[in-house]
């Protein structure tokens, strides 16, 4: 086997460069995430302002709160069919299929908004729309990136994939702010264009990204891919292990409670908790695309995961604002690093034709994570205050590195990526 110094196992970021279908299915992630971001908080917004018409604060943030409900339920309920036709049909068909789901949902969004005949149950309706579509965007985009490029740059790209989300989730929030100003029909219709330039770049590819067709029903297909994630102990250690650590690990959802009761640092303080963790999720990104790790993958993940609980932990008893944001920006950064490392393990020790449906299942487990943290953080302190809720979920963190690591010495002892 080649040293692992060779230009041959790694490739410069330049070669990906040179990848032009790629390149279009990153500009395609870019501009879809972008406008998923504008589209999320024009819909918030517009949600809070219709509601408080008739109904007061904690009620119109309740309706708020749905919307992320809505969005989920139809991601959880259509996991398994979603990840099957990712195996059976033609992946970039897919996702431009799906695009067009989620243009239309922006659509109707533009529409109801510029004729303002919007309710709170169209704007959930829509959401539920906006969420099967991305049901089935998920584990085809996954499936087909891999596609695209030679193996040994997998690594390096899936990198720059998250670089892709990562400045489109900072840069998104902050444009939707901007154009939801001017009206939330802006908002709405800028989204519509940057859902069709990213169905343009998909549309652009070349490369055949059909997987080879497998045999048997879709329920049988269905059933084939969980009995693969729950048999492949690295692929399932990386995607529960990302569920736990993030469920317990959720201080983020804290932060408004943090920069007014805790830090005492009003909505200025609270934009700069709020920028902590991308920013250095974003640094850590940079770095990757620049230099993939390559040895010693499960030990960096675990140090990882272990460094984000820790991170948390120092959040939860931080009094001074710099070091808050700084605990903030490791645990952001370690959380990228240990979500790469899991990706491209799982995305490397996975066939093919079982990618979209390892996908499917490792995006419900990911959004359960995210949705499921934000209650559990929720319910954490309001038996043991934010403070005690935070470190208990940095506590709870480091517990389950350890007992991952015992639990999956396969995952623990992964080397090579690539």
């Amino acid at each position: 086997m080649p040293d692992s110094s060779s230009p041959d196992v790694v490739p410069s970021a330049h070669a990906l460069l040179k990848e032009r279908d790629y390149l279009l299915f990153w500009g395609s992630r870019w501009c879809g995430t972008f406008a998923a971001q504008i589209q999320s908080v024009a819909l918030g917004w517009q949600m809070y302002a219709l509601a408080r018409r008739t109904l007061d604060v904690q009620q119109a943030a309740f309706l708020v709160g749905m919307i992320g409900l809505a969005a989920f339920v139809p991601v959880f309920l259509l996991t398994l069919p979603a990840g099957e036709a990712a195996d059976r049909y033609d992946r970039r068909k897919v996702a431009l299929a799906c695009l067009a789901g989620e243009m239309a949902s922006a659509l109707i969004l533009t529409v109801a908004a510029w004729r303002g005949f919007a309710t709170p149950a169209l704007l959930l309706v829509v959401a539920a729309l906006f969420g099967a579509a991305r049901a089935f965007f998920s584990p085809a985009s996954t499936a087909m990136g891999p596609m695209l490029v030679p193996r040994e740059l997998l690594p390096r790209s899936i990198a720059w994939n998250s670089l892709a989300w990562q400045t489109a989730s900072i840069a998104g929030p902050a444009a939707g702010g901007i154009l939801v100003a001017l009206s939330p029909a802006h908002a709405f219709v800028t989204a519509v264009i940057l859902y069709a330039a990213s169905a343009l770049c998909v549309a652009l590819i070349r490369k055949n990204t059909k997987p080879i067709a497998q045999p048997g029903s879709r329920w049988a297909l269905m059933k084939e891919g969980l009995a693969y994630v729950w048999r492949e102990k690295v692929v399932f250690g990386a995607i529960s292990l990302d569920l736990f650590a993030v469920l317990l690990g959720g201080a983020t959802a804290l932060l408004p409670v943090f920069a007014r009761d805790v830090l005492h640092v009003g909505a200025e303080g609270f934009g700069l908790l709020r920028a902590g963790p991308a920013a250095g999720a974003t640094a850590v990104a940079l770095w990757l695309a620049a230099r993939p790790i390559r040895r010693k993958a499960g030990a960096f993940m675990f140090g990882g995961v272990a460094l984000f609980g820790l991170a948390t932990c120092v959040f939860a008893l931080s009094k001074a604002l710099w070091l808050s944001v700084a605990a903030l920006a490791v645990l952001g950064g370690a959380d990228m690093a240990s979500v790469y490392i899991r990706q491209t393990l799982i995305q490397l020790v996975t066939p093919d034709p079982m990618r979209g449906r390892v996908a499917a299942v490792s995006s419900v487990f990911i959004g359960a994570s995210n949705e499921l943290g934000e209650f559990e953080s929720g319910v954490a302190a309001r038996f043991l205050g934010p403070i005690g809720a935070a470190l208990f979920g940095g506590i709870g963190a480091l517990c389950v590195t350890g007992l991952w690591a015992w639990m999956f010495p396969e995952l623990r002892k992964a080397d090579r990526l690539g």
